[in-house]
């Protein structure tokens, strides 16, 4: 994207604003003023007044602690009482996806500034218990979490192939909690509901789910999730091609006690292999879907779908976005009230790094880059709104290594 096209967009309407420490203490030259108006520091109300420190990372979860060998695979919602709620794998072998893995959570009473004891919200024995979506029911405040499970002996490739029995292989489970997340009950397995008799892999977001604010189907909860397709009988392929991946939604129109399969990416042609995907309701009520192109063929690793439906149907295939550079990598959306679309991953295309927040004023159809954390290790990551006029982003980080520990980053906004 070209910084003309880029100063356009960040002057334009409600723009996102963040900065790092090192940026709040140095002089701004005349070139960059309109960056600089949206760009600065924020004076830590959220407000957009007087400029002042930037907000510093706070380490939630630190890979060697607690009982855990690693912490992958962020979630966070806010909980109707204001907390936030940090969910995370606690994996006990280290950061491998097979074996061992816990749900895990931590709650935080102040934005994200500090972070209270873990809590296990989820252990399946020596198997795998993951793929954390949060979502909160507006009407009651009830937490539903969906989650994904698989023995802990098998492998992604090994359920791909069709090598893992149905007891061994990804099973979806949904459990809530009516405390604000202080106690959970217990899982309960709706793969009947929310598996295709003839998809393999499953995975549930990870990312937060929503609820859907307005028009017919208000107070939807919408969750994202991917899957892989059997290949046809005869191809000669075995169904670990990246061409199987496909996206879905799941919904519920219940608060959570029942689940139905919505829109659907099958087309498994290889151009664009959506996987990992995260939602977000736009103002005039379509659902914007953004996923993670898994090594298709088509250029870019982001792309997008529009649901006109409540989540029921994806209204036309999936398109890439080119403003949305970085590498293969899961990432967040979210939709503030009346801020700009933000998007939520690593900035650079050629690694896991450089976490960056990008802001669009035009429904996701462009998009303007601008840094929310210090240059370094970034990977999944998920943006929760704090309230004002300011949002969170917890991600996966590290000094010299990915996945050394998950911070919390609250983010001021301008208007």
């Amino acid at each position: 994207m070209s910084r003309v096209r880029a100063a356009r967009l960040l002057g334009s309407a409600a723009v996102l604003a963040v900065s790092v420490a090192a940026a709040a203490a140095t002089a701004v030259p005349p070139a960059a003023a309109d960056t600089a108006a949206v760009i600065g520091a924020d004076n830590g109300t959220g407000g957009g007044g007087e400029r002042g420190p930037a907000p510093a990372a706070a380490t939630v979860f630190a890979a060697g602690g607690e009982g855990y060998a690693s912490f992958r695979i962020p979630a966070v919602v806010a909980a109707a009482n204001g907390d936030l709620l940090a969910f995370a794998e606690g994996r006990k072998g280290g950061p491998s996806d097979t074996g061992d893995i816990d749900l895990v959570l931590k709650r935080s009473a102040d934005k994200g500034r500090t972070w209270g004891p873990l809590t296990v919200v989820g252990d399946n024995g020596a198997n795998t218990f993951g793929n954390p979506v949060p979502v909160v029911v507006p009407r009651t405040g009830r937490v539903v979490l969906l989650s994904t499970h698989n023995a802990g002996t098998v492998d992604e490739d090994q359920i791909l192939r069709g090598e893992a029995s149905a007891e061994e292989t990804r099973r979806v489970w949904v459990q809530h909690s009516d405390d604000n997340g202080g106690t959970w009950s217990a899982p309960r397995d709706i793969t009947g509901d929310a598996k295709r008799g003839d998809w393999r892999w499953y995975a549930t977001g990870p990312v937060h789910g929503i609820a859907l604010r307005s028009g017919p189907h208000a107070g939807r909860l919408v969750v994202p999730a991917n899957h892989s397709a059997a290949p046809a009988p005869g191809s000669g392929d075995q169904g670990d091609e990246a061409k199987y991946y496909g996206a879905h939604l799941l919904y519920s129109d219940d608060a959570g006690a029942s689940w139905h399969i919505g829109a659907v990416d099958d087309s498994y042609e290889g151009e664009v292999n959506t996987n990992e995907s995260t939602v977000a309701e736009l103002p005039d009520g379509r659902l914007h879907v953004n996923h993670r192109d898994q090594n298709g063929t088509a250029a870019g690793t982001r792309a997008v779908s529009l649901s006109t439906d409540g989540g029921e149907s994806f209204a036309s295939p999936p398109t890439m976005a080119p403003d949305l550079v970085g590498p293969v990598v899961q990432g967040s959306v979210l939709q503030p009230r009346g801020g700009p679309l933000l998007f939520s991953g690593p900035g650079r295309a050629d690694a896991r790094a450089d976490l960056v927040l990008r802001a669009s004023s035009d429904n996701g159809e462009s998009w303007a880059d601008a840094h929310a954390a210090p240059p370094g290790p970034a990977g999944y990551s998920d943006l929760v709104a704090l309230g004002g006029r300011s949002v969170g982003v917890l991600y996966e980080t590290g000094e010299s290594g990915l996945y050394e520990r998950i911070a919390f980053l609250p983010v001021p906004l301008r208007r």
